[in-house]
């Protein structure tokens, strides 16, 4: 198979495009790198094109691998035939791969090669040719042999089935032409073990669907039923046409000795052998599917969630709201720092709220505090009750957020927060980061395993090695996307640049604290075991602030650095120019792109990049997203009523709908029948995203149930 020419097709992109990007990859260059600074080689390749071509090349080099296995197996047992081979190679998936392989891998013990030891083969290959004129039976008696244990003839014929049944099963074009069948008309039904029991399956007790049009969440589901032994699932196939194809392919004389023994073979052999095979494989394969595409949703939420606009410049208030326990707060300042900590009781069972407040009142009088961030967890509602009647007796404006704690316990017990806060128990640890996950959402959820965040569905569920590759991929690519600060930037931080790895991330942390700040980025290059290749691949995603040289606040690489001087000289500018905000209009002043670029010796593409990051030096990108709704009152469930318009946040996007925080602690639900009357949606994600600000209009309210029905449509 033409790997190249085969990725070139399935991501429609130029072949020179994919043998540019291939190549990339194999010198061992990133993938941020190569979106970032290698446009000019690839034709501009996006991070996501590029992540999903590396992950097929990995599959299609594995599967011409496993053909080159497989054709050496076969050929070393002296049967290998040019059909075979040509088969072989012509294959596009291991599935079909392995249906090839089948006759000729090496088996366990099976009912058919028992039969073959009885020497039973020889009965097999008269039943098989069909040209026999007396009765089977009678045939079947010159095998009996009670040295090799085959008592009667009965017993003889039976053995010889099982090789014949086997045979059947191992026949490729049968198992590919089943496979599909089944794929496209067979049902997947589910049933309740206890129609009684009550559950979050009971929409399944009693589900049928066609396998073809089953959606992703209903497999995933109906897998989570089955494993938790609330429901039992099959694969129902059409069973009466796949035995009259395979009889019209077996059955090839009429002959009334081996026909009723044949039919009997035929069906022992699908039923027995083929059918529990091809339920598992389309099983499989479905929940691959599923997952995949569970692992894009989580993926893109994810993104969604890491590129929410930071909150600079304020000093906020980190609650981690409890019962018992007391509800811990954090005093953090604008740069992250925490200044103070202190627990007070104003919930159950103490009920301490004048105390409380008092102490509230101190804090944000002492450190000028200005904005509040409380977490969405246990007593969450009940401290939000005292912080609203707190702020209408403050005399200064100070608002609060409610953020989505997830994943903050994990990080408050972690080893990383231990060294970061060897001196503050778990809780402070925990209102902390519940304070900087507002001011610096991305530098902060890095801490925490991306699969704890809390924005996906069904993560337990799947292949937890291929979903933790695909979410470390796309934090990647928002950190490099925003890129980090080299003098601030923590371990966890730095580990997800470009070319960095763990132990490096903690070399430029232990270099930082030994030498004091980075000047330069070429300073990297004396951090322990950072090479060339690793600056090449981190130096553009590094910037320093106040350094000797100002082209190190911006993204333009160093290797484009004396194209970039030479620019600033043919336009009249300095390079400290680049600090005041004077180059503001410099795309504007660039007549001939085209000319520039040979002139400066580098490809126009770059020259665009470098005059775009010139005119606005270390842009944000969170910039561009919606910012989070500051609060100064509260909202309880039972105040909603059908046909109430509020703005809400987008908290998690699923298959069938969004989930919208409205400000009452229970997220309400869009589903994807009332997200937009605009245009026809395949995906709720075509429409929204998490962190987005919608308006929404209440539906239905089930207090009992807490389910709140929104919609998005007439607004």
């Amino acid at each position: 198979m033409d790997i190249l020419k085969k990725l070139t097709g399935e991501l429609g992109i130029q072949q020179w495009q994919t043998q540019a990007a291939v190549q990339l990859i194999d010198e061992g260059n990133t993938i941020p790198f190569i979106s970032r600074y290698r446009k000019e080689v690839t034709g501009s390749l996006n991070d996501e094109v590029l992540r999903t071509l590396n992950e097929r090349l990995s599959y299609l080099r594995n599967l011409e691998e496993k053909k080159e296995q497989v054709l050496n197996s076969i050929e070393e047992q002296g049967k290998l035939t040019d059909e075979l081979k040509a088969q072989i190679l012509a294959a596009e998936t291991l599935v079909v791969v392995d249906d090839l392989y089948r006759p000729y891998r090496p088996k366990r013990r099976t009912r058919a090669t028992i039969a073959k030891e009885k020497g039973l083969e020889g009965l097999a290959d008269v039943i098989r040719l069909q040209m026999i004129r007396r009765p089977l039976e009678e045939e079947a008696i010159a095998y009996i042999s009670e040295e090799k244990g085959v008592a009667t003839a009965e017993e003889a014929i039976a053995g010889a089935g099982d090789i014949l049944a086997e045979a059947i099963s191992d026949e490729a074009d049968y198992r590919i032409y089943i496979r599909k069948l089944t794929f496209d008309e067979g049902m997947i039904l589910s049933a309740a073990k206890d129609e009684k029991q009550a559950s979050v399956y009971e929409m399944y007790y009693n589900f049928e669907e066609p396998v073809k049009r089953l959606a992703g969440h209903r497999i995933l589901a109906l897998n989570r039923g089955e494993a938790e032994k609330v429901l039992t699932v099959k694969l129902e196939a059409p069973e009466e046409r796949i035995l009259r194809f395979l009889e019209k392919k077996v059955i090839v004389r009429e002959n009334p000795y081996t026909e009723p023994a044949l039919k009997a073979v035929i069906e022992d052999s699908y039923k027995r052998l083929i059918a529990p095979a091809i339920e598992r494989e389309i099983r499989n394969e479905l929940t691959e599917k599923a997952e995949d595409g569970a692992i894009r949703v989580f993926g893109k939420n994810l993104e969604q969630l890491l590129m929410q606009p930071p909150i600079v410049g304020q000093v906020v208030l980190g609650w981690d709201p409890a019962f018992r326990t007391g509800c811990k707060l954090a005093v953090v300042d604008a740069t992250g720092k925490v200044l103070d900590t202190v627990v007070i009781y104003p919930t159950a069972p103490q009920n301490k709220v004048a105390e409380a407040k008092a102490v509230l009142k101190k804090l944000i009088q002492k450190y000028h505090i200005t904005l509040i961030s409380v977490g969405n967890g246990t007593a969450s509602r009940e401290s939000e009750m005292v912080i609203v009647e707190l702020l209408k007796e403050l005399p200064v404006k100070v608002q609060y957020v409610i953020v989505n704690e997830a994943g903050a316990s994990v990080y408050s017990a972690s080893k990383l927060a231990t060294e970061e806060f060897p001196n503050f128990d778990v809780g402070q640890r925990s209102a902390a980061s519940i304070a900087r996950r507002l001011q610096d959402p991305l530098a902060e959820l890095v801490k925490i395993d991306p699969k704890s965040i809390g924005v996906g569905q069904y993560q337990h569920d799947m292949n937890q090695k291929k979903l933790s590759e695909a979410l470390s991929g796309v934090v990647e690519d928002c950190v490099n996307r925003v890129g980090v600060d080299l003098n601030t930037a923590s371990a966890s931080l730095l580990e997800y640049i470009s070319g960095i790895s763990k132990t490096l991330a903690k070399n430029i942390v232990a270099y930082r604290e030994t030498n004091g700040r980075f000047s330069d980025r070429k300073e990297l290059l004396k951090v322990a075991k950072l090479g060339p290749k690793a600056y090449e691949q981190c130096a553009g995603f590094m910037r320093i602030a106040g350094g000797k040289n100002p082209l190190d606040t911006t993204s333009v690489h160093p290797e484009s650095y004396e194209a970039a001087g030479k620019l600033l000289a043919s336009m009249g500018y300095e390079k400290e120019d680049i600090l005041s905000g004077a180059l503001k209009g410099l795309s504007k002043k660039v007549k001939d792109y085209q000319r520039l670029s040979k002139e400066l010796e580098i490809g126009e593409i770059t020259l665009r990049d470098i005059v775009k990051e010139l005119e606005k030096p270390a842009r944000d990108p969170r910039d561009e997203m919606p910012k989070p709704i500051l609060r100064t009152d509260v909202l309880e469930m039972k105040d909603l009523a059908p046909g109430m318009v509020l703005k809400g946040t987008v908290r998690n996007v699923i298959d069938f709908g969004a989930f919208v925080d409205i400000g009452v602690h229970q997220d309400g639900l869009v589903h994807i029948s009332q997200i937009t009357d605009k245009k026809f949606i395949k995906h709720p994600l075509e429409a929204v995203s998490v962190g987005d600000v919608v308006d929404v209009k209440v539906m239905s309210v089930d207090l009992q149930k807490k389910r709140i029905a929104l919609t998005m449509k007439n607004l």
